[in-house]
């Protein structure tokens, strides 16, 4: 038995309720103060966080080439690496201790590779537990990578991700699981952008993605969302915004919002990479780039962004 609880909402269709249009100037401060007034809050609903080491397990379905499984492991490894330049992957991650109790260390476990496509190109959730049960590890997060080549039900149309969590065999304790697709041929406007045009609104340029692969630098934003979802609502009732069944959480709270200035269809302002005109607002392991989104911040209930 499983449940999913919440997706990675397409950066190109909504906008965080945490930043504002700049009106004009003669109704500046009327509008400033009445979106003063509404300020965003995930309330905490008592339940279990994942905190402490948590082993991160992945398994990859489908074709993904060394180096793009080298960029997501990296990514992974950054979470918790001080040592990057700032600002960095691990500054980013580290919000998650402003959430009740303390600090969430992720360490990358055991890796599966399903290249042959045992389930077909066509999947169905119920295909997703049953890749992510094929680890039996309790306090682990079992993350399920899908190819470019892979249909998942929903992926393209209302998520870019997912996560949720499943019974532990012979117990009735639950462990938590990811599902992420790579969206490079089947709709990069609607899960990677801002690295390619989005399928709806302003038409503005895409940025250059921080890894040269728009499908895996798209996947990599939709796995900070569902990671940092993992951690503050394992189980449906941690810390979230709206009903339980279509909940915003610490990243899908601050949606489309990448740097300080963000409006709907502009990321923000971002930093760039002299070399390749790549954009990213974090350093990570192994000289590693990323672009990441906003993440609310607790202690001021606010999106708080990198740069």
């Amino acid at each position: 038995m499983s449940s999913i609880y919440r997706f990675a909402i397409p950066f190109a269709l909504l906008f965080s309720l945490c930043c504002t249009i700049e009106p004009a100037v003669g109704s500046a401060r009327k509008l400033t103060a009445l979106v003063q007034e509404q300020p965003l809050v995930l309330k905490y609903h008592n339940g279990v966080l994942l905190k402490g080491n948590i082993t991160v397990n992945l398994i990859w379905y489908g074709q993904f080439t060394p180096i793009q499984r080298s960029i997501i492991v990296d990514f992974i490894q950054s979470l918790n690496s001080p040592g990057a330049s700032l600002p960095s992957a691990s500054s980013w991650w580290k919000t998650t201790e402003k959430y009740k109790g303390g600090s969430s260390t992720l360490v990358v476990g055991k890796q599966i590779l399903h290249e042959a496509y045992t389930l077909g190109k066509s999947l169905k959730t119920a295909h997703l537990v049953a890749l992510s049960n094929k680890v039996n590890q309790l306090g682990a997060i079992n993350v399920v990578l899908t190819a470019k080549d892979v249909a998942v039900d929903g992926f393209c149309m209302n998520r870019c991700g997912s996560h949720g969590s499943t019974r532990v065999r012979n117990g009735n304790a639950r462990a938590a699981y990811v599902w992420v697709g790579n969206s490079e041929t089947q709709c990069p406007g609607y899960c990677a952008w801002p690295f390619h045009q989005p399928i709806y609104g302003p038409q503005t340029p895409p940025l250059v993605s921080p890894n040269g692969d728009v499908g895996v630098d798209g996947m990599i934003i939709n796995l900070a969302t569902v990671l940092a979802g993992t951690v503050t609502n394992p189980f449906n009732n941690g810390y979230f915004q709206g009903p339980a069944t279509a909940p915003l959480e610490a990243v899908s709270a601050c949606t489309g919002v990448f740097g300080s200035g963000a409006y709907p269809g502009d990321p923000g302002r971002v930093l760039v990479d002299k070399s390749t005109g790549a954009s990213f607002n974090a350093h990570g392991v192994n000289g590693r780039k990323y672009l990441l989104p906003a993440m609310w911040d607790p202690q001021t209930s606010a999106c708080k962004t990198l740069v």
